[in-house]
């Protein structure tokens, strides 16, 4: 069995790791752009909020500046592989070794502990509610607010255009589409909200680490497929938020694995279950589709 702060621990990180989903949702699934720049702007935005909170600045716009370092990191991604013609994997995998630099110098050393800073969750000490309660419900304002915006972007004018780029360059040029351009703005937006979840896991776990990054680009890729799995993509707001509930069940499966003692799991198999997972949710609709079609030959 699972404890009640495991299991609400598992729903704060999951909806953290949901906005990693959202962010690999774009690079992977709209503009077909590999992206392993994740595994670099996640530490970084968690670098840069814990820097700037360290040194007196508010805490809400110390996370706006993680925003802003993630938008800038995905942006140098796109523009390597626009601009110098570097092919995308290279080019996210250039600059996720250069961040890992980068967030040392910043940070000044491998990790910044937050322990008696204010966060943004400091004010919930006020809150008639356990911190494992109040911490989630914080989070997921958060979430709806960016997953309401990333679905009316999405449907916007600049939004299809991106879809139809990710779908086919060669005719969304053709129709004077600026690809290039819609490419780094979309990569960047897509580090963006990587870097706010980063930013977001270092104040509610009281600390940034330089290592913390390793991985997240698996757990964004288990979320999305693992949502595309269970829920209907339709439509770009049922998509996106399949993204979310990809990332919620992820990690309360994680929960589930790692506390059931009949299993046998312990922490050093995390990276064990992660593979099981993602690929479960590879085959899952492979699966599906070669069990209708033997109900059909059957009928």
């Amino acid at each position: 069995m699972v404890s009640a702060i495991a299991f609400f621990g598992a729903i704060e990180s999951g909806l953290l790791f949901g906005l990693v989903a959202f962010g690999v949702f774009i690079a992977f699934r709209i503009l077909d752009f590999p992206d392993l720049t994740v595994d670099g702007s996640f530490p970084l935005g968690a670098a840069v909020a814990a820097t700037l909170i360290v040194l007196g600045w508010n805490p809400w716009l110390a996370t706006a500046m993680a925003i802003a370092a993630g938008f800038a990191a995905g942006a140098l991604t796109a523009w390597l592989n626009v601009r110098l013609q570097i092919m995308n994997l290279l080019a996210s995998i250039l600059t996720m070794i250069a961040l890992y630099s980068i967030n040392l110098r910043i940070m000044g050393k491998p990790n910044v502990a937050l322990l008696g800073d204010e966060t943004i969750f400091t004010p919930m000490d006020n809150w008639d509610l356990p911190y494992y309660l109040s911490a989630p419900l914080l989070i997921s304002a958060v979430v709806l607010v960016v997953f309401v915006l990333l679905v009316r972007f999405m449907t916007s004018e600049t939004g299809l255009a991106m879809r139809a780029t990710g779908v086919n360059s060669k005719m969304a040029r053709a129709n004077g589409i600026h690809t290039g351009r819609l490419t780094i703005l979309g990569v960047a937006l897509a580090n963006g909200l990587v870097g706010l979840a980063g930013a977001l896991f270092a104040q509610s776990q009281g600390t940034a680490d330089v290592t913390m990054g390793v991985g997240t680009i698996v757990v964004g890729l288990a979320a999305v497929i693992g949502g595309e799995a269970i829920l209907s993509t339709r439509t770009i707001a049922r998509w996106i938020f399949a993204c979310l509930i990809g990332a919620v069940l992820y990690r309360l499966v994680i929960a589930l694995a790692l506390n059931a003692d009949w299993i046998g799991l312990k922490a050093q198999d995390l990276n064990l279950i992660t593979a099981v997972l993602v690929t479960l949710a590879i085959v899952a609709p492979k699966m599906k589709q070669n069990l209708s079609k033997r109900r059909r030959g059957a009928q």
